[in-house]
């Protein structure tokens, strides 16, 4: 890449956080924010995006009773948080985060 295009363009970190539970989404989200800030780097967000529902609908028998059903429905909480200026300390400190296992992250890295 040449010198004017490394100087002009900002680099952007995104953050998708993905769980089935909203409580244990939130903690983890609190402990990224917090090692990023301490990095020095500049936090945009959270933005809640719209949950997923999945709805299910079962026969309760096999056999007989066929209008008695029951309905499962699964949730899926998203976050978004985009981290603006990020070195390589702010990549330290993420890697350091603990986080559990029922939270999916998915990082992307974005030029402008």
């Amino acid at each position: 890449m040449s010198e004017e295009n490394t100087a002009g363009s900002k680099q952007i970190m995104r953050i998708k956080l993905e769980s089935y539970d909203n409580a244990l989404l939130d903690q983890s989200l609190s402990k990224i924010i917090e090692a990023v800030r301490r990095s020095g780097a500049i936090v945009s967000g959270p933005v809640f995006l719209p949950r997923k529902t999945r709805r299910y609908t079962v026969n309760r028998s096999v056999h007989a009773d066929k209008k008695s059903r029951e309905q499962f429905e699964i949730v899926k909480h998203v976050r978004l948080i985009d981290i603006v200026n990020s070195t390589l300390k702010t990549t330290d400190a993420l890697s350091s985060v603990d986080l559990p296992s029922d939270v999916k992250v998915n990082f992307t890295l974005k030029t402008i």
